[in-house]
């Protein structure tokens, strides 16, 4: 593993901090706030700038400013809403080094994987420009005669949207995205972690046309004290979140006091099933992608791999040699892999599961303690018989760590798999397209990567089953989360 040396902040990198406006978002224009909060540089832990820290009466005003703009926004032609999605894919893609040098700055994820993400976020704006005039309903006779049924789809109204700090980009547009294209106008409330992403998307939305007041950015420290009020509000009608299923839960708490549509991408717990007569080559490189994707931050990433017990020793020393390979350091320098976690909480996580994994029985192959730097910072690492009683097989490990099992059989590996209350993503790697499709079926998952290690994809429905959340994102249902089904009968 290479480690590089941390460095200060060069011009280049303040200068695209300094040009992303820290105001709030509020009916088009930027507004400052009494009490600021600070974003950090995970790579160094020291602080990049602060931002506006919004209180529940600027969350209230900004529902006011979606509110307002709502009427008006919904009559706007889907050919309009199509063209501001289509011109804001275009300047995402023209402003992709400045935007994913901020993004790496804030939230620590190597450049490379920034600007795939830019790439990844504009993909969903240019999805749903295409899918926004495409928006159908049904004319048809009754049974009966007498009478005719007219079915429309209207947009659901002002939404809320509550985003991630681990794809700060990506997870906005997966979400405005759809509710631009379905006529809604929305309230977003970034991760505190990293505003940045979602304050310069926003302003790349200002210039391909959005209308003030269509969409609002709240950033805040308080988020409970801030979104609370705004779930409850009836004038809000769609929530949109991702993140923990614990908070998930505690706002479909909140939703139900006022029969709010809901839309949940919440906690994963994937396995990643490697059977004996998989491509060892292929499943590798897959896991590598399925785990080291943002630096295992992610709630795709692959948390319990379970090898079937004839290929575990090559599998485990192929994935452990290329692990070991990936150089460390500041997300800025161009040949880094692993650069640091979010916060120093994620840190002590990894650090607590590793801990109790080994107490049960696992052992280190590769990496396991913190490295000794500044920064949140840590190696990639591998365990080997992790017991299906360690913490970290029941709880998401967020963090480049392989965790690698063993199983005899087929029925055995879809009985561990599946024992889990959550159910977003599941990979299989096995050359017997029989088996393949059996286990797909049998998988509960929202998701399967058949011998492919990211499944994540615009035009692919995205979403999950049990604990995992509810609705999809993304793919030809993904706008059908923002409108609502009319019927009209008509008499003859």
């Amino acid at each position: 593993m290479h480690e590089h040396t941390a460095t200060a902040p060069t011009a280049s990198e303040i200068a695209a901090v300094d040009s992303v406006p820290t105001g709030l978002v509020i009916g088009g224009t930027r507004h400052d706030t009494a009490r600021r909060m600070p974003v950090l540089d995970p790579s160094t832990g020291t602080e990049l700038c602060t931002v506006a820290d919004a209180d529940p009466d600027d969350g209230m005003r900004a529902l006011d400013a979606a509110v307002a703009a709502q009427p008006a926004w919904a009559a706007t032609t889907p050919r309009e809403r199509s063209t501001i999605l289509a011109d804001a894919y275009r300047l995402l893609i023209e402003d992709i080094d400045r935007l994913a040098l901020v993004m790496t700055l804030e939230m620590g994820k190597p450049l490379a994987e920034a600007r795939g993400e830019i790439t990844y976020a504009a993909e969903f704006f240019r999805w749903f420009s295409e899918e926004a005039v495409r928006i159908d309903g049904n004319y048809m006779p009754a049974p009966t005669g007498g009478s005719r049924f007219l079915v429309t789809r209207q947009p659901v109204g002002p939404s809320l949207l509550v985003t991630p700090w681990n794809f700060p980009m990506a997870m906005g547009t997966r979400k405005i995205g759809p509710a631009i294209a379905a006529g809604c106008t929305s309230v977003v409330k970034p991760a505190s972690q990293t505003p940045l992403s979602m304050l310069a998307l926003v302003e790349i939305l200002d210039r391909a046309g959005c209308p003030p007041g269509v969409v609002n950015v709240v950033t805040t420290s308080r988020a409970d004290d801030v979104m609370t009020p705004l779930i409850l509000d009836p004038r809000s009608r769609k929530l949109s979140f991702t993140g923990s299923t614990a908070v998930g839960k505690h706002l479909l708490e909140l939703a139900a006091r006022t029969v709010m549509r809901t839309s949940m991408e919440l906690g994963g717990n994937a396995p990643f099933l490697v059977f004996d007569d998989a491509d060892l080559d292929a499943a590798v490189d897959g896991a590598l992608s399925a785990k080291m994707r943002n630096i295992g931050q992610a709630c795709t990433a692959a948390n319990r791999i379970l090898v079937q017990r004839g290929v575990a020793a090559e599998f485990t020393t192929r994935l452990t040699e290329r692990m070991a390979a990936l150089p460390v350091g500041r997300g800025t320098e161009e040949s880094v892999v692993v650069g640091p976690l979010v916060d120093g909480s994620a840190v002590d996580k990894i650090t607590d599961l590793i801990d109790d994994a080994v107490g049960r029985g696992a052992r280190i192959g590769l990496g396991g303690t913190r490295l000794d730097r500044p920064g949140f910072f840590f190696p990639a690492t591998v365990l080997t018989d992790v017991p299906d009683d360690a913490h970290m097989c029941a709880t998401e490990i967020f963090g480049p760590v392989a965790a690698i099992g063993t199983f005899d059989d087929e029925t055995e590996a879809v009985r561990r798999a599946n024992d889990t209350p959550y159910g977003l993503v599941s990979y299989v790697y096995t050359e017997n397209l029989r088996r393949g499709l059996r286990v797909c079926e049998a998988l509960e998952a929202g998701m399967v990567g058949l011998n492919q290690g990211v499944v994540s994809n615009p035009a692919a429905p995205f979403g999950g089953v049990k604990e995992s959340g509810l609705g999809r994102e993304g793919g030809f249902t993904g706008i059908d989360e923002f409108l609502e089904t009319k019927y009209i009968g008509v008499a003859l």
